[in-house]
C-alpha cells in the first residue's frame, strides 16, 4: 500500500470527527511516513508497519468519543461515545447490544415515567384543592408535592444509572482497544 492510499483511507476513516482533531491525527501519521522514509524504508513497509488505516481510524474515532464524554458529560457526547465504541465493529458488542438496547429502553421508560408524574403531581397540587380532593387542599397540596418530589427523585436515579451505563460502555471499549491493540504505539511507531 502507498502512502496515497494509506493517508486517504485513514482520512475517509476519520470523517466526522471535528476538522482540527483529524487533522492533527492526519499529520501525525505523514510524519511516520517521512521518519520512516528518511530512515530508508519504503511506503509499503511504513503503511504495513502502521497497520490497517481503517481499523484504525475506527480506533481513534472511538478513543475520541471516549475522551468527548469524558470532558463533556452530556446527551451529545454519550450517544457519540456509545456511536464511536459501536464503529469499532467488534463481535462482543453485537453480543451486547440487544442487552444494551433493552437498558436504554428501560432507562428512557423510566425518565419519561418521572415527567408524567411530575406533571401529574403539578396538576393535583395546584387543581386538588378546587376539586375536591380526599382530605382537604392540605392533603392534595402534599400529595402533588410529593409526587413532584418522587418524580424528580426517580428522574435523578436515571440519569445516574445513565452515566453509569456511558462509562461502562465507554470502559469496555477501552478494554477492547487495548485487547486488540496493547500499546497505543507499536515498535515500528517509536522506530519511526
Amino acid at each position: 500500500m502507498t502512502r496515497a492510499e494509506f493517508m486517504g483511507r485513514l482520512r475517509r476513516g476519520l470523517v466526522g470527527m471535528p476538522t482540527a482533531a483529524a487533522a492533527d491525527i492526519a499529520s501525525d501519521y505523514e510524519i511516520h511516513f517521512e521518519d520512516g522514509l528518511a530512515a530508508g524504508r519504503t511506503e509499503a513497509e511504513v503503511a504495513a508497519a502502521l497497520g490497517d488505516p481503517d481499523r484504525l481510524a475506527r480506533e481513534l474515532r472511538a478513543e475520541a468519543g471516549a475522551q468527548r464524554w469524558h470532558q463533556e458529560k452530556n446527551p451529545s457526547a454519550a450517544v457519540a461515545a456509545i456511536f464511536a465504541v459501536l464503529g469499532l465493529g467488534a463481535i462482543s458488542i453485537l453480543f451486547l447490544l440487544p442487552i444494551l438496547m433493552s437498558v436504554v429502553g428501560v432507562l428512557f421508560g423510566l425518565f419519561m415515567a418521572a415527567i408524567g408524574v411530575f406533571i401529574g403531581g403539578g396538576a393535583i397540587m395546584v387543581a386538588g384543592p378546587f376539586a375536591g380532593f380526599p382530605g382537604g387542599p392540605l392533603a392534595a397540596i402534599l400529595a402533588g408535592l410529593g409526587l413532584m418530589a418522587g418524580s424528580t427523585a426517580l428522574a435523578a436515579l436515571t440519569a445516574i444509572l445513565t452515566i453509569w451505563l456511558v462509562n461502562g460502555v465507554v470502559w469496555f471499549a477501552r478494554l477492547h482497544y487495548r485487547l486488540l491493540k496493547p500499546a497505543l504505539n507499536t515498535p515500528s511507531q517509536d522506530a519511526a
